[in-house]
């Protein structure tokens, strides 16, 4: 029997997180059985591509030398990031143990005043997905898989204090997922079945990439109508996380050059995604790019596992 997801209001929020766990639970077996069908060194080898990936200069040195089960675990310390971030935005609530393993190592944020149904809606699909993605990785790694690290959802001073805010900072987690996700193919090629994997993990990121960009961009030109509380002003376009960002944006009137409903950049990269490498992704979630960095941002003690410094520019 499935298990159906309450409306965002029909319960408490503590109640809302537990059957946000109860309906991961079913949901995470069948993407147990999805692993055991490629098996645990494929799945370690598609996130493991994935994660290190390849900049315009090529394969990283790091591929060749880090194990399928520390790449998997630098993934599971950007899902708990995520994860915890949506639970709390959607709940007010951080998540259980039934889902880290252990006692939350979050800190900061609140539940969102929410004022466009659509988001609110969006919000907590993506949520589900978000500790979906932490249940498959620990229990893709079992024993292996890292604790959750520190994590300070106030990093930036950003995502909780009104709809704006959080979009802005969904938008951050949610593009940056998906430009480690592009840099996987040139690795996958010679495998489908790796292949196919990683475009599936990196299409469900995309989706949601997609969906929380366009929400800006509409509520940037006063086109999606709030449905509830006080008015807010129209947000800002987003600053850029680094030299390769695209922020969301589509001046009126229309223009080709500024126009960025998706993350691609139209000339001269052929509208391409932006990829980046494991370093890159660092740099971000660190909010410091100096190579070295082995902490900060929004993981004030480091991540966990053996990936964990930037080691490139």
């Amino acid at each position: 029997m499935s298990t159906k997801f309450p409306a965002l209001g029909d319960i408490p929020p503590a109640k809302a997180l537990a059957s946000i766990t109860e309906l991961s639970k079913s949901r995470a077996l069948a993407r147990r059985n999805f692993l055991r069908n490629v098996g645990l060194a494929g799945a370690g080898m598609a996130v493991g591509a994935v994660l290190e990936g390849c900049s315009g200069s090529g394969m990283s040195h790091a591929q060749s030398t880090v194990m399928p089960s520390d790449v998997l675990n630098f993934a599971l310390n950007l899902e708990y990031l995520e994860a915890e971030f949506y639970a709390v935005a959607t709940t007010g609530s951080t998540l259980s143990s039934s889902v880290t393993g252990g006692a939350s190592m979050a800190t900061g944020g609140a539940k969102v005043p929410f004022v466009t149904q659509e988001v609110q809606d969006m919000a907590f699909e993506i949520a589900q997905d978000e500790m979906l993605h932490v249940a498959f990785l620990r229990s893709a790694l079992g024993s292996s898989a890292v604790a959750e690290p520190s994590i300070n959802l106030n990093a930036l001073g950003i995502g909780f204090a009104n709809e704006n805010d959080f979009l802005t900072l969904a938008r951050a987690f949610e593009d940056t997922g998906v430009s480690a996700y592009a840099g996987a193919a040139p690795l996958l090629a010679s495998n489908t079945t790796y292949l196919q994997a990683a475009a599936q993990i990196l299409a469900v990121e995309a989706y949601h990439a997609g969906g929380i960009r366009a929400n800006l961009i509409l509520k940037q030109n006063s086109w999606l109508p709030q449905t509830s509380g006080a008015a807010l002003a129209a947000p800002a376009v987003p600053g850029a996380l680094d030299s390769m960002d695209v922020p969301p944006q589509d001046p009126q009137p229309f223009s080709i050059t500024a126009a960025h409903y998706f993350t691609t950049i139209q000339s001269p990269n052929n509208a391409l995604a932006v990829i980046r490498n494991p370093s890159e992704v660092l740099a971000i979630v660190y909010a410091n790019a100096a190579v070295g960095t082995k902490s900060g941002g929004f993981f004030p003690n480091g991540l966990n596992g053996n990936i964990a410094t930037i080691t490139t520019t």
